[in-house]
């Protein structure tokens, strides 16, 4: 009988020499010469982001999708590929979460409901029944005209003219129907802050808050959907894939141009969204 170590003592087990996420971006960054500050000027992510995300803490990216969104660009912005450090992600964070429930979503959006629009076929059937019933009025006033005249031909009495009809009769007038406006959203409410996020071709992300801090909508937005949302004072977004988004502020459509996968963090009040 011997004493010593069991063979399974002396196992060996395979060691994961994979770099964690923060430090394959660090690196891959520093090969690249880049800067913290330049990578954060071309992905609009903070610069205490940055640096966290490359000591891996993602504490400071306020969730898993924005977490998984800041490494997919900061992964871009390095020239690193982005789909094997999101599944490390996953893979040690447990995996990606259910979709949030729409319904209950919603909610924040029927509070708010958007302004109506003129209803233009209510005016012109309106213009139609003016211009009917003045034509029927002058042909009737006509009808009288020529009675009078005949009877006076033939020797009668000629009829005492009316007072009504002896008096200029009025010109007709022509209806003018209103000119519609170039679009619905065009219609806003100028004391309003008024943004629309439309998800063109994939889904993104959204979260957004009123002046007060109080949530709008969190959750995500599919292909095809579209949310609107209004404040008094001013309106904050983070749009986690914003090269997905088209988005109208206050009744203009906005050109800036998103990169897919990008996040940002954007803030809008009233008046030109572009101005200044």
């Amino acid at each position: 009988m011997s004493i010593g170590n069991s063979p399974e003592d002396d196992r060996t087990f395979p060691a994961d020499d994979r770099d964690s996420i923060g430090r394959a971006l660090q690196q891959t960054r520093i090969a690249a010469g880049l800067t913290v500050e330049e990578v954060s000027a071309s992905t609009r992510v903070r610069i205490p982001i940055v640096h966290a995300i490359e000591e891996d803490d993602f504490s400071r990216c306020g969730g898993d999708v924005y977490a998984r969104g800041h490494i997919r660009t900061l992964a871009r912005a390095v020239g690193l590929d982005p789909a094997p450090l999101i599944e490390q992600y996953d893979a040690e964070h447990g995996g990606r979460p259910a979709p949030t429930p729409a319904a209950p979503l919603f909610e924040a959006e029927r509070i708010r409901p958007e302004p109506r629009r003129p209803n233009w076929t209510a005016a012109m059937v309106a213009a139609i029944v003016a211009v009917v019933g003045f034509v029927g009025f002058t042909m009737f006033n006509g009808n009288d005209d020529t009675k009078g005249a005949t009877t006076a031909a033939e020797g009668g009495p000629a009829p005492a003219p009316d007072k009504a009809t002896s008096a200029a009769k009025p010109k007709p007038v022509k209806p003018v129907a209103p000119k519609p406006t170039e679009s619905a959203i065009a219609a806003v409410p100028q004391d309003k802050v008024t943004v629309k996020l439309s998800a063109l071709d994939d889904k993104s992300w959204i979260s957004a808050k009123g002046h007060d801090g109080k949530v709008l909508f969190d959750g995500l937005l599919l292909k095809g959907e579209s949310k609107t949302f209004q404040d008094d004072e001013r309106v904050d977004l983070v749009l986690g894939n914003a090269g997905a988004i088209e988005l109208y502020v206050n009744g203009k459509k906005l050109a800036d141009k998103f990169e897919s996968g990008q996040v940002e963090r954007l803030t809008y009040t009233k008046g030109d969204p572009e101005a200044g």
